[in-house]
């Protein structure tokens, strides 16, 4: 009888044991983090539940959260509280599934998309609409800041904007006193810095968007007259406005490699080199979108390979570099043309694209190509933009980076891609835009 009592106790206190991890995670769950900002020395620092807390970030709307975990990131942020394929609250729970904090946009209606911010019963409605959304996600434990807006200073001109967003973080931290409130800017000029002080006295962090140009980020900051903290909340490859243009008045895109060299310095120069008043960033874009090409602006194609600029984030965010590095882009070209050299062909004409790249582990590469006619549904800022329909190409030979094709028959401009993919998902891509006359 006495042995049947151990044996009986052991059993209850092996199932009690069991249970404690899984009421810890419930109990963890359903409490908000405290998420706060401390100065000392001159210096701004964010801090999650009293620990120090470092943005290691990246914009992911429909990207891998799982990927940005893999590489050590810590945060992503999104646009919106619901994108369409999942709930704030899925994102949110995915996020926390991987140990990640999430900076949550927040919808606001933008002027150029022809809202009126002297309409002060929209303005309301949106406020309220808003509110509703905070609540519903205020507690998550996940949810690390609330961003009020996407560029709203892109083409407005009605500073009342500014307003609206002062009022939105208002109440924002009456409902959820737990955690902090930015906006997030294209661009930055001395005007948007004087109206944000002026009239968004509220928010808690300023966020700065730049591409090309970040660069001059530290410098832009102290010239302009931000003295609180700011997040680098875009940053990335070259923008296409930024870039040389053909003849034909299209934007030339930068390699692969080229975008992943620039990604490491601009980080080094403008971001991790202001250690007193940038507390963090967000690369854009941890997935894939067509913006002007479908390989402009993410660090994942398609078919979900990594590019080269991933392997940089690894290295920033870690010290050391993934164990498979992504082929490196030695040269591409078309008729022994570059993309800056303004290719013009005729009908059917033959040409040879040459593209060459190394592989540090000289993993065995596969090559595809494809021609894309020039896209013409252009959006703004980031706006949707359909993908234009494949071309199909006339091959004369293909041998490892080499192809023999003949110029298409329609007049008109196109780009040549090519993708070189080492089998383990990971890929080198380039384009040249071309004129057919």
């Amino acid at each position: 009888m006495k042995n049947l009592t151990l044996i009986l106790f052991i059993f209850l206190a092996i199932g009690c044991t069991s249970n404690k991890p899984k009421e810890q995670a419930m109990n963890t769950l359903e409490k908000s983090a405290k998420v706060e900002l401390k100065i000392s020395n001159g210096k701004y620092k964010l801090y999650v539940n009293q620990q120090p807390f470092y943005i290691k970030g990246a914009g992911l709307e429909f990207g891998e959260i799982s990927s940005l975990a893999k590489h050590n990131g810590n945060s992503f942020r999104t646009w919106r509280t619901e994108n369409g394929k999942q709930s704030g609250k899925e994102v949110l729970d995915e996020a926390h599934k991987y140990g990640l904090m999430v900076t949550m946009g927040i919808e606001v209606a933008r002027e150029r998309h022809g809202f009126d911010y002297n309409d002060e019963v929209a303005v309301k409605e949106q406020l309220e609409r808003i509110k509703k959304e905070v609540i519903s996600l205020k507690d998550h434990p996940a949810l690390l800041i609330w961003a009020i807006g996407n560029e709203l200073n892109l083409r407005a001109t009605n500073p009342k904007v500014w307003d609206a967003v002062n009022d939105i973080s208002k109440m924002i931290h009456q409902v959820d006193p737990n955690h902090l409130t930015t906006t997030t800017l294209a661009g930055i000029s001395k005007q948007e810095i004087d109206y944000i002080k002026e009239r968004c006295t509220d928010i808690d962090v300023l966020s700065v968007q730049l591409y090309g140009k970040i660069i001059e980020l530290p410098q832009m900051i102290k010239e302009y007259g931000w003295d609180g903290p700011y997040i680098v909340s875009e940053w990335g490859a070259t923008g296409h406005w930024e870039v040389p243009k053909t003849s034909w008045n299209v934007p030339i895109e930068e390699n692969s490699s080229v975008k992943a060299a620039n990604y490491l310095k601009r980080y080094q120069v403008a971001i991790e080199a202001d250690a007193a008043k940038c507390i963090g960033s967000y690369v854009f874009l941890w997935g894939q979108k067509q913006e002007r090409t479908p390989t402009w602006y993410g660090v994942f194609l398609e078919d979900g390979s990594e590019t080269e600029s991933v392997d940089v984030m690894h290295y920033i965010w870690n010290g050391t570099w993934p164990e498979n590095r992504t082929p490196q882009i030695e040269s591409y070209t078309l008729n022994n043309k570059t993309a800056y050299e303004n290719v013009v062909l005729k009908e059917n004409q033959e040409v040879v694209a040459l593209f060459k790249v190394k592989d540090i582990e000289n993993d065995s590469i596969n090559y595809k190509w494809e021609l894309l006619p020039e896209s013409t549904d252009l959006g703004d800022g980031g706006d949707f933009e359909k993908r234009p329909e494949a071309v199909e190409i006339k091959i004369i030979s293909t041998n490892n980076g080499e192809l023999k094709f003949k110029a298409p028959e329609v007049k008109g401009a196109y780009r040549l891609f090519c993708y070189a993919n080492d089998g383990k998902s990971h890929t080198a891509t380039a384009n040249i835009p071309f004129k057919v006359n």
